[in-house]
């Protein structure tokens, strides 16, 4: 007979992982044989729980109570009070910054308060690797309503009525895409997951196939289903072992359980789907080059049309949705699209997914309303920016993206308002940046990413961008010249009109946007040969300001290269000679005194 009567759901995701949650799992279950609660305690490994910024993370079942920041050494006390005896340990509660109060329910942490959870629904609650804990929480009911009750046609009229545009970046209604390959001509179809996640700082589609990869399973086969295809390949980067890892062992068990594989669910419908890895390349984001990639060709963008949809991966109609535009379909067909559509904005339906991460106090992976404000977003979320630092942008949608600035912070998420501010959603990016970040060096480095990333095959795309980016890197070094600004404008508006995918024409924007709100930035560069924000070494003096200078002598301790002369309630003096611009001193000092 089983007695469990506690369960112990212990973050297992990448960041988790990364913080030592494997060292704490070891220390939780050596304690608890220890006290004989083997019977009674057991511990569940979960994907992502999101809030990456306190983990290791873990929520007791059935008390919901939400634990941070835990450690080896905190086992016992965890054991033996709250297990053991009923009493939560308290120290280890999320305290929030204004109140100081400790608040041990998730649900009444800022954080996940105003949050939504549709496409990652199941994360913190399952155990990834146990297909029965997902069909518990309704996995693969979606599937059989579909094979049992519904018609293709019939699947992409939810899919339309739903509104659910892709999330992968570009917005295109996913019913509809699911449409024009139904409609085409073919004896052979494919359903493709694009889980090549390559924006800096993006970790959306890694942290939901890490929590719930059979939700995404479940979408391709109601996807092949919807266009009559019998075989899908998920493109997941190879950079992502542990969602590999849980993929493979999600297929391997919805095969035993016949829901994937041949005859599914006794419906005489076969789907199999195989996990193809990628090599890391950033362009093969991009639906083609992707393609491209698993046919095993040089993964490089091709002239449309022909689209995918009609002339896709060898030439078969294919249809090509993201991690997180799949995860939101079983609950499309399972509720209906109506109930998705009851969420959002007029043109905007559902949620987003967004990874928040950069310069503000709550990192982590979050999902909001559409129509949610992208200051909600920035502080009731994310807490705002820590210390006494100020916020001065957030860039969404990675290096294809644009910044957004504080004048347009109550922009609602919504593709088309975000884009009039100059953004873009794309797959869910979210970088903040407070008053120290250097908005021209911010648009070298996007631009040096995608400059990099370029697959060099149309010339405005490889040369545009090598050029963009020597100008951004000759302004950053203080050789900036009259003219730069217009040429840059120049050269981004024929970047991003001529160049062949969307990676090249959406290069220029990180470029564009900061121009857009940050010309005086450009201008103090090019003109008075200085970085407003100090972050450009070459343009920083690297000279005391005996006025501000409290004679502390934090620079000097922390100068790597002994090039700082101090003395006891002395003014700081900087060697030049010996001075390496590594900016320790600047970062240490905590009154802006050096010049």
């Amino acid at each position: 007979m089983n007695k469990i009567r506690m369960q112990l759901m212990l973050c297992g995701g990448t960041g988790c992982d990364s913080t030592g949650s494997e060292k704490v799992r070891a220390a939780l279950q050596e304690e608890i044989e220890k006290q004989g609660l083997t019977e009674e305690v057991s511990i569940v490994i979960t994907g992502c729980n999101g809030f990456c910024a306190v983990g290791p993370v873990m929520v007791t079942q059935p008390e919901g109570i939400f634990y941070q920041k835990i450690q080896p050494e905190d086992a016992k006390e965890l054991v033996t009070e709250h297990c053991l005896h009923g009493r939560p340990v308290e120290r280890l509660f999320y305290k929030n910054p204004a109140t100081k109060k400790r608040i041990s329910k998730m649900g009444d942490i800022p954080f996940f308060a105003s949050q939504e959870f549709r496409a990652m629904r199941n994360k913190g609650l399952i155990d990834p690797e146990l297909i029965d804990e997902a069909i518990a929480r309704d996995g693969y009911f979606g599937l059989a309503k579909v094979l049992s009750e519904m018609k293709p046609e019939d699947i992409i009229d939810e899919m339309m009525a739903s509104g659910l545009r892709g999330r992968g970046g570009a917005g295109f209604p996913a019913g509809a895409k699911w449409r024009f390959a139904k409609w085409a001509d073919g004896d052979e179809k494919y359903v493709l997951c694009n889980a090549d996640e390559g924006d800096p700082g993006a970790f959306m589609d890694r942290s939901i196939l890490e929590s719930d990869p059979h939700a995404v399973l479940e979408g391709m086969a109601i996807a092949a289903r919807a266009i009559n295809a019998d075989k899908g390949y998920i493109y997941c980067r190879s950079e992502y072992p542990l969602a590999i890892k849980r993929l493979h062992i999600a297929i391997d068990q919805a095969k035993a359980y016949g829901l994937l594989g041949d005859d599914i669910l006794g419906s005489g419908f076969n789907f199999d789907v195989e996990v193809y890895q990628g090599a890391g390349a950033f362009v093969c984001g991009e639906e083609t080059a992707l393609m491209r990639s698993i046919e095993g060709k040089r993964g490089m963008p091709i002239p449309r049309p022909p689209f995918p949809a009609h002339k896709g991966l060898w030439g078969k109609p294919t249809i090509l949705n993201n991690v997180e535009t799949l995860a939101n379909v079983p609950q499309i067909m399972l509720k209906g699209g109506a109930w998705y559509a009851g969420v959002g904005t007029e043109n905007s339906k559902g949620t987003k997914v967004f990874a928040l991460s950069g310069d503000v106090a709550n990192i982590g992976l979050v999902e909001v309303p559409m129509g949610t404000s992208v200051r909600s977003l920035v502080y009731d979320i994310g807490g705002g920016v820590p210390g006494k630092r100020t916020f001065k942008a957030v860039q969404l949608g990675g290096p294809s993206g644009g910044c957004v600035p504080e004048q347009h912070l109550d922009t609602p998420i919504d593709y088309e308002a975000i884009a009039k501010v100059g953004a873009i959603m794309g797959s869910g990016g979210a970088i903040v940046m407070d008053n120290t970040t250097c908005m021209v060096d911010m648009a070298r480095y996007f631009m040096d990413f995608i400059q990099d990333e370029s697959c060099g095959k149309c010339t405005p795309c490889r040369e545009g961008t090598k050029r963009i980016l020597t100008i951004l890197e000759d302004i950053c070094k203080g050789k900036g010249k009259d003219g730069d600004i217009e040429e840059l404008e120049s050269l981004c508006h024929v970047v991003g009109h001529t160049a062949l995918c969307g990676l090249g024409q959406t290069a220029p924007n990180p470029v564009l946007s900061t121009l857009r709100y940050f010309r005086d930035e450009f201008e103090a560069h090019i003109y008075a040969k200085t970085c407003p924000a100090k972050t450009c070494p070459d343009l920083v003096k690297f000279e005391v300001d005996p006025d501000a200078c409290k004679r502390c002598g934090l620079c000097a301790k922390g100068c790597p290269a002994d090039a700082i002369a101090w003395q006891k309630k002395e003014v700081a003096v900087i060697d030049k000679d010996k001075c390496i611009k590594c900016m320790s001193c600047y970062d240490r000092c905590k009154f802006d005194a050096i010049l």
